[in-house]
């Protein structure tokens, strides 16, 4: 199950997990979609992957008998942050943004 993290490892924004603004990669990295898009440009800076909207996760069971939804699995309270360097951010980024995610 995902973690649903609660900022963006870049710039900290809030991203609660009934946004539709985080972005995540194969491995969850967590990023608001403004970083995604304009500093990131699809690049995630930990692994090279690609991003895609995360899902919501329901706020409540809708099916009866069955532990499900955010009330029997939050959301994670732990903040995250990119241990990379604004530097290296952009180097990583410049180096393979040309390329498509399915092609890294």
């Amino acid at each position: 199950m995902l973690d649903l993290r609660p900022n963006c490892e870049l710039c900290d924004r809030d991203l609660p997990p009934e946004t539709t603004e985080a972005r995540i990669c194969s491995y969850e990295c967590t990023y608001c979609a403004s970083c995604v898009e304009t500093i990131l440009e699809n690049v995630c800076p930990t692994c090279g992957g690609g991003f895609a909207p995360r899902p919501i996760r329901p706020k409540k069971a809708w099916r009866s008998g069955k532990q499900l939804g955010l009330g029997f699995d939050p959301a994670s309270e732990v903040r995250r942050h990119s241990s990379f360097t604004t530097e290296d951010i952009r180097a990583h980024v410049a180096r393979i943004r040309h390329l498509a995610p399915e092609e890294r």
